[in-house]
């Protein structure tokens, strides 16, 4: 076999003739004359294989055309929002908790702005940036004193870096947990420099565990509230006022860690009662640890609380700099705060809550809406149905508890999971990917996270049956 004459591969365009087409011109103006050259130049070469594959010579136009969607592309945010149909409220992968209007807003203004983040308008002299939130914070939560760094990983590997160096961090054998990508609590005390001391077996521990393992060499007795999963059956456990008592009776330092943190009974919103971060100081715990966005309904955080000399000592260690927060972070994190002062209105102002307080009844109403629209979108290959599903929390909070919740229930006529995996792939190819969770032979569109009802139809509007886009 013989390749193409050479005459055909003379036929394409040069790179000058296509940047004097039309189309080129305005992706010069887009994105520039150097970004544009490479761009048509890479389709160039994308077009002179496939010529020498039999295809034919495309016009210069067409070049263009398909130079300047590659640099669409390109531009487009790696970064891109989601619809989180899940069924998973606080996803870590989808970027945890929604940021309130009024935090948001806050977050503009200091982008746009020169503020105050270490300087004190009153005296005219340098400030500390954590003074933004301690008075918020003792008064949200009870505690003497507060500071925040970049996550509550952070703020653990922080106190035991301060208050257990080369000393040992006695810990329940139960509470030694993973949370995601692999990352173990152990791993955290062991570069924060504390000597870990695991006392009692996996599902039981006892008050004699703790008193015989404390002595000179402690620097921390810590409990870690496990919050990503739950040991049934046989059990025991020391609740953190005993614990308290065991510390102060052996004159060490108490240290909880309660992981996602909340600074309210979630009971009243029909979860299941999780420790507050008050209820945490008030058992005697020296210092608490817990994160800002998880059931906070923060920006990410860590949040070091409790008595007013630990804190100095932190706020002394040379890592709080290296895990500081900047200026965006602090405005968000005081305008959430400050929403917690109206607990009345707290559950239609803060998306965590009010996502996670939606009732059932008003979210099957929405699916019973959406099912032959989506139906009538995804073709007769496809079957949708209404169906109750349950949702949860995420981010490690609540693991055993579940949420009511309804959503539309996508199978294929074939009863192929493939057919299944091609759809789930093509929803997420929309401009808005879809995202949503394959069960029982079905693709779960879990609808409690979806609000923006108008976007998902207009994102919809776009597909078209065997996962194609549809041409607008």
């Amino acid at each position: 076999m013989t390749g193409p004459p050479t005459s055909h591969l003379r036929d394409l365009p040069s790179v000058d003739r296509v940047l004097k087409t039309p189309i080129s011109a305005a992706a010069v103006e887009r994105f520039g004359q150097q970004s544009a050259t490479r761009a048509i130049r890479d389709t160039l070469e994308e077009a002179r294989a496939a010529c020498r594959a039999g295809a034919e010579v495309p016009a210069p136009s067409d070049l263009a055309a398909d130079a300047l969607a590659r640099l669409e592309a390109a531009e487009r945010p790696s970064l891109r929002p989601v619809f989180n149909l899940t069924g998973t409220v606080l996803h870590t992968n989808l970027g945890r908790a929604l940021i309130a209007e009024e935090a948001v807003e806050a977050m503009r203004a200091a982008m746009r702005e020169a503020v105050a983040l270490e300087f004190d308008i009153a005296t005219g002299r340098r400030g500390e940036r954590d003074d933004h939130l301690q008075a918020l914070v003792r008064e949200l939560t009870g505690a003497e004193e507060a500071t925040v760094v970049n996550n509550n990983a952070a703020a653990v590997l922080l106190v035991l870096n301060t208050l257990s160096l080369g000393r040992e961090a006695v810990v329940s054998r139960g509470e030694l947990i993973e949370i995601g990508g692999s990352f173990r609590m152990p791993d955290i005390m062991t570069r924060a420099g504390a000597k870990l001391v695991e006392v009692g077996t996996t599902n039981r521990t006892h008050p004699m565990d703790y008193l015989s393992a404390v002595g000179p060499a402690t620097g921390v007795v810590f409990k870690v509230h496990t919050s990503n999963y739950r040991i049934d059956g046989f059990t025991a456990e020391v609740s953190a006022r005993e614990l308290s008592a065991i510390a102060k009776e052996r004159c060490v330092l108490l240290v909880h860690d309660l992981g996602s943190g909340t600074l309210i009974d979630l009971a009243q919103y029909g979860l299941k009662h999780e420790p507050t971060v008050r209820e945490a100081i008030v058992d005697g715990a020296d210092l608490v640890t817990f994160s800002g966005d998880k059931l906070l309904g923060g920006p990410q955080a860590g949040f070091i609380v409790g008595r007013k000399d630990l804190l100095a000592a932190i706020n002394q260690n040379p890592m709080k700099r290296a895990l500081r927060l900047d200026k965006l972070r602090l405005a968000a994190l005081e305008a959430t705060l400050k929403l917690y002062r109206n607990p009345d209105r707290l559950a239609e102002r803060l998306p965590t809550l009010k996502l996670l307080a939606r009732p059932a009844a008003g979210i099957a109403v929405q699916a019973r809406r959406l099912a032959p629209i989506l139906s009538n979108a995804l073709g007769d290959e496809y079957a949708v149905d209404m169906v109750e599903c349950r949702s949860q929390v995420g981010s490690g909070a609540l693991p055993l508890d579940t949420l009511p919740s309804a959503g539309l229930a996508i199978s294929h006529q074939s009863g192929s999971g493939q057919a299944l995996e091609t759809l789930a792939a093509a929803l997420r190819a929309l401009p808005v990917p879809v995202i949503g969770r394959i069960e029982k032979q079905a693709l779960i569109l879990d609808l409690r996270c979806l609000e923006d009802e108008a976007g998902l139809l207009a994102d919809l509007a776009s597909f078209s049956p065997g996962g194609s886009r549809a041409v607008a």
